[in-house]
Order: C-alpha cells, then sequence, then structure tokens
C-alpha cells in the first residue's frame, strides 16, 4: 500500500489561509491521482479537489471553487492544498487519497479512492 501522510491544518480566524501536506510513501505515488476531502461533524465526506498524476488535470467542488488550489510535485512524493479565504463552514478534518484513474471524467474523478491519509484538522472560527 501507500502510506499518506497530512499536515498543515490547525486553528485560524476567517479570512486567513493555510496550505496542507501531504507526504506519499511509495514508488507508485506519482502515477497516481490526488484528491483532498473533508469530512465536517454529521456530514457526509466531500470531495473539495483532485489532480492527475502529471497536475495538467484538475477538479474543484464549487464550494472552494477560486479559494482553494491543488497542486503537486511529484519530485518530492507531495501533494498541496493552498486554501485562502477561509471560512466558518470550512472546518472540518481534511484528508488526502491517492488511486489510479483511467481518464479525467466527473465519474471517474468522484469514483473511490485506493488510499488514505489520516487527516488534519482545520478549524475557523469568526
Amino acid at each position: 500500500q501507500v502510506q499518506l501522510v497530512e499536515s498543515g491544518g490547525g486553528w485560524v480566524q476567517a479570512g486567513a489561509s493555510l496550505r496542507l501536506s501531504c507526504a506519499a510513501s511509495g514508488r507508485d505515488f506519482s502515477r497516481y491521482a490526488v484528491g483532498w476531502f473533508r469530512q465536517a461533524p454529521g456530514k457526509e465526506r466531500e470531495l473539495l479537489a483532485a489532480a492527475s498524476w502529471s497536475g495538467g488535470n484538475t477538479y474543484y467542488a464549487d464550494s472552494v471553487k477560486g479559494r482553494f488550489t491543488i497542486s503537486r510535485d511529484n519530485s518530492k512524493n507531495t501533494a498541496y492544498l493552498q486554501m485562502i479565504s477561509l471560512k466558518p463552514e470550512d472546518t472540518a478534518v481534511y484528508y488526502c487519497a491517492a488511486g489510479p484513474k483511467m481518464d479525467w471524467t466527473i465519474e471517474t474523478v468522484t469514483s473511490p479512492y485506493d488510499y488514505w491519509g489520516q487527516g488534519t484538522q482545520v478549524t475557523v472560527s469568526s
């Protein structure tokens, strides 16, 4: 399996910025698409953003489009989620995930991912 470890979460005020990191182990990380998810208390897990193996193809949920940016550095086996203009409704546990994606359709991007990190807490106060 591929191991994924998120970091960079914290407790910030509305309007602040955070950059989450996802450090991956294993040789195959660069061959996998990567996604960022979040889950707030009492809510379902939500896909926020995804990037193809090269980073050339991306997906963003409407809730974060224009505020969050996904990127990856395959030479460092690391993916990132840059978050700006944070809102209280962004409060959640944030997870990174990885898995093979054969193409870049909405059905494929939103299909299950194979590997998951442990999550990092983001709390945004008003």
